[in-house]
């Protein structure tokens, strides 16, 4: 199969036109539900003028990303396992914004809810990894010239660290307008590229994202007039790790997810700074990218930086496959 070939792109023109549909019809929708964006007291100020715009807009990705996959998944099994993460970490998403949203509950799920939710997802995924996929325990080692490394028995407990991780890195990074749309896309274009050349089941599912973001980009930049949500944002990180883990690459999550990585440690960083320190703070605000946005950067300067930096680390992990 050849970069030509027309079927390679038409997931990705099929979830774009789905999520073309969906965004004028939804977004009105969910705007006359009064499902509005929950905007915290202690977040930036400029932020505060945001209460009110549509949320849950993640429904629009997962529907344009669930009937993409209807047209292959009969021919392309290996849609499945990420279709499920997709779908399930989406799933605890929709119930998080439904509480804060409808229910009025600012705080959504309770925390041990949201990690059992998590758990579980993941729980079921890698037990499909182990029983239905070949050799999943491979991990391909960038820069290696294509060797492989098998942990074996620890690759259980690196998996729940990975997509855990991964999930939350991506909750995190859905903070300014466009932010996760603009990274993630780029980080599913590069999954479908990777799947291409590998000749993997996956592609029409990785297509599918990317077309699905390209639409709702154009609804979720600044000015935002929909927000994704948990619904979205958990969905996507779920997408990323398995994906990555159906390519036998979760090794490369550090390179083309970096931004997620960097979210994650700098909560961790300032919540066991201020914790040891009696109350001092390590950034201005945490996740880093409302740092940036204290200091003076504007939404769409941080989204544009953490894109290219994005852009830039998918490529060098294109030059580490081979």
């Amino acid at each position: 199969m050849g970069f030509n070939d027309f079927s390679i792109i038409l997931p990705i023109i099929i979830s774009f036109g789905v999520s073309v549909v969906l965004c004028p019809i939804l977004i009105p929708f969910l705007k006359r539900m009064k499902f509005g964006q929950f905007v915290r007291d202690d977040g930036p100020e400029s932020h505060l003028k945001k209460s009110g715009t549509p949320t849950m807009g993640g429904i629009i990705i997962l529907l344009s990303i669930s009937i993409t996959c209807l047209f292959y998944i009969k021919d392309n099994k290996e849609i499945l396992p990420v279709l499920f993460a997709t779908l399930g970490f989406g799933l605890i998403g929709f119930l998080d914004d439904y509480i804060k949203v409808v229910m009025k509950r600012s705080m959504g799920l309770r925390a041990w809810q949201k990690l059992l939710g998590q758990i579980l997802i993941t729980a079921i995924f890698g037990y499909y990894l182990i029983n239905y996929v070949e050799d999943a325990t491979l991990m391909l080692i960038p820069f290696s010239s294509g060797k492989y490394l098998d942990i074996s028995y620890l690759f259980i407990p690196l998996l729940f660290v990975v997509v855990l991780g991964t999930v939350n890195g991506s909750n995190f990074t859905d903070g300014l307008d466009g932010l996760e749309s603009s990274v993630t896309v780029l980080i599913a274009t590069f999954f479908t590229v990777v799947s291409i050349g590998m000749k993997s089941g996956i592609t029409p599912i990785c297509g599918a994202v990317a077309g699905s973001l390209m639409a709702f980009l154009l609804y979720n930049v600044y000015p935002a007039k929909v927000f994704m949500g948990d619904t979205g944002s958990l969905a996507l990180g779920g997408f990323v790790a398995s994906a990555a883990y159906m390519l036998r690459m979760p090794l490369f999550i550090v390179l083309v997810a970096n931004v997620y990585l960097v979210e994650v440690i700098s909560v961790i960083l300032q919540v066991s700074y201020f914790k040891m320190t009696g109350g001092k703070r390590l950034f201005r605000m945490a996740p880093i990218h409302h740092h940036f946005e204290l200091k003076g950067w504007s939404e769409t300067r941080i989204v544009a930086a953490f894109s290219i930096i994005t852009t830039i680390l998918c490529l060098i992990a294109l030059m580490g496959i081979n």
